[in-house]
């Protein structure tokens, strides 16, 4: 099953970070340009020359990522069953 989800939610939920994280390694990465009021412009794949984050940004995603597989780990256990 597939359900369509928005960049934000794929943001709040750490994973947009995470994301990122794993293709610095690549010298890649996805960048959101965003209107003042935080509404997305649009998303695009980008190289990129540095590797990483700060450590507030890390910490930062750690805690979405963490709060995320919390709040969703009954429907994940679920979909892995299936």
């Amino acid at each position: 099953m597939i359900t369509e989800s928005t960049w934000q939610e794929f943001a709040d939920s750490g994973l947009f970070w995470w994301t990122n994280r794993s293709l610095h390694l690549f010298g890649w990465a996805l960048v959101r340009e965003v209107e003042e009021d935080g509404t997305i412009i649009r998303i695009y794949p980008a190289r990129c020359t540095f590797r990483g984050f700060s450590e507030d940004v890390e910490t930062n995603g750690f805690k979405k990522l963490t709060t995320h597989i919390a709040t969703n780990v009954n429907d994940l256990v679920k979909a892995v069953e299936e």
